[in-house]
């Protein structure tokens, strides 16, 4: 197996809401403590959990939103220093604030999955997780860190078009950029648009 660095938990710098809702199924599970690194053990303990909670349900679909691709080497105890990284242990993966671990739904043509069953479900799962976790739906908004981005009243669940906005630079000269709406626009952030005599220094 080829060694890989420790590495650390992703964090959203630039801004980025990607896998921070639900892209398949009406319910879910995402990271509400700080990211940490889950093995492929406790991902498959959540998962086996799940299963047997949802058995009962004919046409119930499951999907994990991470994968556990990282290869954890680790030296035995009392051990000296040096010849090399150590032996393979464990699949793991990274996990940032944030992140939607698990999504459930009703194939079409199946039963009907209840809200409640899909909590209780999701929380059986969640107790095989090292790091607390918050139940989700359709309608939950995006999540930046710890910070919710609310779209606009009467936009949840619709795309939003496009905004070209030009924000000054130093010497005064506007820089174009293109800011999606609903995701890294200024005005649903709660930010003023800048005016166009004053200067910002980006």
């Amino acid at each position: 197996y080829s060694r890989v660095h420790k590495n650390r938990a992703p964090v959203p710098t630039g801004g980025s809401i990607k896998g921070t809702t639900l892209a398949f199924g009406d319910y879910g599970i995402r990271i509400k403590g700080n990211g940490l690194r889950i093995s492929a053990k406790q991902l498959q303990a959540a998962e086996a959990a799940m299963k047997r909670k949802l058995k009962i349900v004919k046409g119930v679909k499951i999907w994990m939103r991470v994968f556990p691709d990282m290869p954890v080497c680790v030296k035995g105890n009392e051990t000296r220093m040096g010849k090399g990284k150590g032996t393979f242990e464990y699949w793991a993966c990274w996990v940032g604030t944030g992140r939607v671990l698990f999504e459930i739904a009703s194939e079409p043509g199946g039963a009907e999955l209840r809200p409640e069953l899909a909590r209780e479900a999701l929380r059986l799962a969640a107790d095989k997780l090292p790091v607390p976790v918050e139940f989700i739906d359709k309608y939950t908004p995006h999540r930046l860190g710890n910070l919710d981005i609310v779209r606009p009243k009467g936009m949840e669940g619709k795309t939003l078009p496009k905004e070209r906005l030009s924000l000054p630079v130093g010497n005064g000269e506007g820089r174009e950029r293109y800011l999606i709406g609903g995701v890294r626009s200024l005005r649903v952030l709660g930010v003023q648009r800048p005016a166009a005599t004053t200067t910002a220094h980006v």
